[in-house]
């Protein structure tokens, strides 16, 4: 069992957390979750010994094991794949590495056959004789082929090498495993085969991330970082997030059909106990759930900013049609001859296995950049707001506050005007006047999409609008685009967003359009599965 005994963290005046005493259990998968800046990587740092904390303790049972996702691949450069696998389990490894440079040797002493004994009996112990098939097991669920396997790092490109790492942390069935943001940069394909792992792993899990369909497939349990304090709630992150926010109206209308509004969360809790069920923890998951009262569960005093697209008039019949669109970039083709018609009413999700193809088809069917051939049409009633990848151009040229970058793009230029959109966005009175120099990623993001708003457009393009947003601003805007009466083309690794979302999916190859069809996400999971 991992906990953790008053722990305190200060930087100079700062308290980032204050008297933390809080266990993790065996079989149970804890999703850490708080608004950006919170300190949820920062607690993972706390409890593999990276950070020491000001005060206070983890503590890790005996003989126990800890793994952890590492972010630095550099360091394995020189290393094979299933090399760099095994060293996630840093005893093993060692044992292998000592036991070789013995039989190396031309000729063995007595001490060294001794020692070469003791190595072999505590390499078995170690399950050392399946230790090559098991990583090479973990590569293959993540996608890297068997001819990479013994390819050094240097030699892979960064995808597989983020694969090999996360391979690493899952190596050997650690005691305790700890995963920050795994899901970034992994395929539909792994990040499936990892929810799968995570489902049926024995141990502790505590993970950080921004994928709400992961969080929802895995954990059994929310550890909500909030005013330097840890709070844990049983359930994943949609049942925190609902009943969290009916406990919200609960308290805001305490004198005002109370009764009503206790018995709809008590009904709500009973609801989710019952489905509570698929998973190897559902059994106990459920008993926990069945116990919960509303004292249980408190309002969060997280805030989510306002997203609301409103088209200032709607569209025609004709929204756009796309004729033999081709592109090359450093001479290499990203896709030709592609040819589509944007229906009213689509909300379009593109998929593909290259990235740079989606994002280049809309920045050209938003004017951003020329295709090599072929031509695009926009209906004459259509008006567009688009969401780019990468914002640096938005912010470059001017190191303006909040209320002057806006007014660069509305019509109406009052300072409450502009104000109004800002507070919507979370930026309200001394926070509207900062400068666009000092914003992080995900004000930036919340920036773009005060400036969508502004537009009153009918059809929107958005380019994976949840990178850099944390997750209250990732429901909000998952649930204005689903609200949205217009059109919409979008790409986004979050798959909750995708599913919710979409009611077409086109997947764009290097040869064109490989798959066009008015289904949602699942159903075309499932028939990419098939194939």
């Amino acid at each position: 069992m991992l906990s953790t005994a008053s722990i305190s963290l200060r930087f100079g005046e700062r308290k980032l957390f204050e008297d933390v005493s809080i266990s993790f259990s065996p079989g149970n998968c804890y999703g850490l979750i708080g608004a950006n800046g919170a300190g949820k990587t920062t607690f993972l740092k706390i409890l593999s010994g990276e950070i020491t904390p000001t005060s206070g303790a983890v503590i890790l049972g005996p003989k126990e094991r800890l793994a952890i996702l590492k972010q630095d691949h550099f360091q394995y450069d020189e290393i094979d794949a299933l090399g760099t696998v095994i060293m996630g389990h840093k005893r093993l490894y060692d044992v292998m590495v000592e036991k070789d440079k013995l039989y190396a040797q031309d000729h063995l002493s007595d001490a060294d056959g001794i020692k070469a004994s003791e190595l072999e009996t505590e390499f078995a112990e170690l399950n050392g004789w399946e230790a090559e098939a098991e990583a090479a097991s973990l590569l293959k669920g993540l996608g890297i082929k068997d001819e990479l396997h013994s390819k050094k790092l240097k030699e892979l490109t960064g995808a597989e090498k983020l694969k090999i790492l996360l391979a690493q942390s899952l190596f050997g069935q650690p005691d305790v495993l700890l995963l920050d943001e795994p899901t970034n940069h992994l395929d539909i394909k792994a990040i499936r085969w990892l929810e799968n792992f995570l489902y049926e792993f024995k141990n502790t899990v505590i993970v950080v991330s921004h994928d709400r369909h992961f969080l929802n497939k895995v954990c059994t349990h929310m550890v909500d970082i909030d005013f330097g304090k840890l709070t844990l709630y049983v359930g994943n992150y949609d049942f925190w997030y609902s009943s969290s926010q009916l406990a919200l109206k609960l308290s805001q209308e305490r004198n005002k059909k109370t009764e009503e509004k206790a018995k709809e969360l008590e009904a709500f809790i009973a609801r989710f106990s019952a489905n509570a069920s698929k998973s190897r923890q559902a059994t106990s998951r459920q008993k926990q759930l069945e116990k919960l009262t509303l004292e249980d569960i408190k309002p969060s005093s997280r805030k989510y900013p306002f997203i609301y697209f409103k088209p200032e008039r709607e569209a025609g019949k004709n929204i756009l049609d796309v004729e033999d669109l081709s592109l090359t970039i450093d001479k290499k083709p990203i896709f030709k001859n592609i040819s589509f018609t944007v229906n009213k009413g689509d909300k379009i999700a593109l998929m593909g296995s290259s990235e740079v193809a989606n994002t280049a088809l809309l920045r050209i069917i938003t004017h951003d950049i020329k295709a090599d051939t072929g031509q695009y049409t926009w209906g004459v009633t259509t008006s567009v707001a688009y969401f780019p990848k990468d914002n640096k151009d938005y912010f470059s040229a001017q190191d303006l506050s909040l209320i002057d970058w806006l007014r660069q793009f509305s019509t109406d230029k009052s300072e409450g005007f502009i104000r109004g959109y800002l507070g919507r966005m979370l930026f309200s009175g001394e926070e509207a006047l900062k400068k666009t120099s000092v914003l992080s990623g995900g004000e930036k993001v919340r920036c773009l999409l005060a400036r969508m708003m502004l537009v009153n457009a009918n059809v929107l393009i958005l380019d994976e609008p949840t990178n850099h947003l944390d997750l209250e601003s990732v429901t909000v805007l998952n649930n204005a685009i689903i609200q949205f009466s217009g059109t919409v083309i979008f790409t986004s690794h979050d798959q909750q967003f995708v599913q919710t979302i979409a009611n077409r999916i086109l997947e764009i190859s290097p040869e064109g359009i490989a798959f066009d069809k008015d289904i949602s996400y699942e159903e075309y999971i499932d028939l990419s599965e098939k194939n």
